[in-house]
């Protein structure tokens, strides 16, 4: 399972939110580039970078933060925050993203995502399933829609998504747990099992689903062990990371040892 720490921008500084309240700011430290890294120094290879800027004006804003970290570490940046047009696109890719992360606009805007999805393919573009009392939520979470989230999930992967962020926004910079039971039910919902028959007569079983990364409520180490056993492909880790419940050294043990 991949481990990938989060940096949230507000004005080009590091913070993090609670639950998705702007209210609730918290300013961890001035310079992104610097948190990057310290990551990258403790053997992390990716990075989730969301411009909560850009989700507040619908359209990228911090795009000189990516460009900076993408240019100054190896890490390997998907990026996400207000993308609502190709050209939004074309200034995140440009600017180092290696994938994209694509949430309100997959349900206001399905036919721009969806060629999203045709133009650069699913390994680039990152479904981003927000999710509160079951049901999508987007613009930076204060509007929630009345899609169900398992539904929504599945009509896309018939249409080429491969990656999936799924945030529980109740638990979302809360230190109290990921939504562990709902992720393993999405992850045996989206499972596709097909069968086939070879050449020499041989029945061939193959199953496959999803790569699911787990967003929202992760405090210990104890909680990635728990997501890496139901079969989540990547952990976002955020506010642990930074309320220093999960220390980079211990990710780094993680990681070596995997």
């Amino acid at each position: 399972m991949r481990l990938i720490p989060a940096i949230d921008i507000i004005e080009g500084k590091c913070v993090r939110l609670s639950q998705g309240d702007y209210t609730t700011k918290k300013i961890y430290n001035e310079s992104p580039l610097e948190v990057a890294k310290a990551f990258q120094n403790h053997g992390i290879k990716q990075l989730h970078l969301v411009d909560l800027d850009g989700a507040k004006a619908s359209h990228i804003v911090n795009y000189k933060v990516l460009e900076e970290i993408a240019t100054k570490t190896d890490l390997l940046i998907d990026f996400g925050g207000g993308l609502k047009s190709d050209e939004d696109l074309k200034i995140a890719f440009n600017s180092g993203a290696r994938q994209i992360t694509g949430g309100s606009i997959a349900v206001k805007d399905p036919e721009t995502f969806n060629n999203w999805l045709i133009t650069y393919g699913g390994d680039k573009i990152i479904l981003g399933a927000d999710v509160h009392h079951d049901k999508i939520a987007i613009a930076g979470w204060v509007e929630e829609t009345e899609l169900k989230l398992i539904p929504f999930v599945k009509d896309y992967q018939k249409k080429g998504v491969k990656y999936v962020i799924c945030t529980d926004i109740q638990k979302d910079g809360m230190l109290q747990g990921p939504s562990t039971p709902l992720y393993r039910e999405l992850l045996a919902s989206t499972m596709v099992h097909k069968t086939s028959v070879t050449a020499s007569g041989v029945e061939d079983k193959e199953e496959f689903g999803i790569n699911l990364i787990a967003s929202g409520g992760i405090s210990s180490m104890d909680d990635l062990r728990a997501l890496n056993t139901i079969g989540c492909e990547g952990a976002i880790i955020g506010k642990a990371i930074y309320e220093e419940r999960i220390s980079l050294k211990q990710l780094e043990s993680y990681i070596i040892n995997q």
